[in-house]
């Protein structure tokens, strides 16, 4: 049996989701008015049953006639965590050992388009950069999750690329909201994996690409606080609820680091990959 991978997309401007078949997409959302998004589905446990609604049926509509969107597109939160890769730490050049506790901050969904979408670079700023990270949508919410009790509560996996406004990102001494905030400056998708084992995430390579050249590369086993752990770490200070998202972190790599740096342009295309999740796409355009 082929994986599932649930995408959100619009048609002619009307919101819907469905399956990916590779060259098409099978409407789900038309018979399941009770669930108008994908977080909906995800609440009630549902992405079996929708599944199964797909059997048997051929795509209704190609590709290239929808627009892929951010597959959960208005979760209660998205938490993204800092620094957590050993070699992303190295590259702060502080002399400080990586932190006992992760550093999390928010973005907004409107600063995320989904796959196959230009990021924007903002007039107000050249230093538009990439972070290729996994992400974890929530199924099962809850307040102090026990670490071995937190593969329960993932119901999906996705794909992010964290842009990032570098040189907003210090405008200020302590918080990084400014810089991971600007509107259509990230990217999320393609689909939802559901989440089956702890094989999906506990030791898989992770790759980030600018045209073609590999920038960023590692494996979710090196990861200085995995994802059981960072359940857990969030879910103690709020409340874990289905459709949440947990952008995990990025390895080294990003263009900032390089020297000199290195930021986006328009026409660039980033690719973000993970193993058993898939590829997420995305160019670079300016802001009209």
């Amino acid at each position: 049996m082929m994986t599932p991978h649930f995408v959100t997309y619009s048609h002619k401007d009307a919101p819907a989701y469905g399956l990916h078949t590779g060259d098409g997409v099978i409407n789900l959302s038309a018979a399941n008015p009770h669930w108008p998004t994908l977080r909906e589905v995800i609440a009630a446990d549902g992405l079996k049953d929708v599944f199964m609604q797909a059997a048997g049926r051929q795509a209704d509509l190609p590709l290239e006639a929808v627009t892929l969107q951010p597959p959960i597109p208005a979760p209660d939160k998205i938490i993204c965590v800092g620094v957590n890769f050993p070699d992303r730490n190295a590259e702060y050049k502080d002399g400080q050992a990586a932190a006992g506790r992760p550093s999390l901050f928010i973005r907004f969904p409107r600063t995320f388009v989904g796959h196959g979408e230009n990021l924007v670079r903002p007039p107000e700023s050249e230093q538009l950069d990439y972070e290729g990270e996994i992400a974890l949508v929530i199924g099962k919410g809850g307040r102090r999750i026990p670490v071995e009790h937190a593969y329960d509560h993932v119901a999906a996996l996705t794909l992010c690329n964290e842009g990032t406004i570098r040189d907003w990102v210090r405008h200020a001494k302590f918080n990084v909201t400014q810089g991971k905030n600007w509107e259509r400056s990230g990217a999320i998708g393609p689909w939802l994996v559901p989440f089956t084992s702890a094989a999906q995430l506990d030791d898989i390579a992770l790759e980030c690409r600018v045209n073609g050249e590999v920038r960023q590369q590692d494996r979710t086993s090196r990861m200085i606080y995995d994802f059981r752990y960072i359940i857990n770490y969030v879910s103690t200070f709020c409340t874990l609820v289905p459709g949440d998202v947990l952008v995990c972190g990025t390895p080294t790599g990003a263009g900032a680091r390089l020297d000199p740096p290195v930021w986006l342009q328009p026409g660039d295309v980033i690719e973000v990959e993970a193993e058993g999740i898939g590829i997420l796409r995305n160019g670079v355009e300016d802001e009209a």
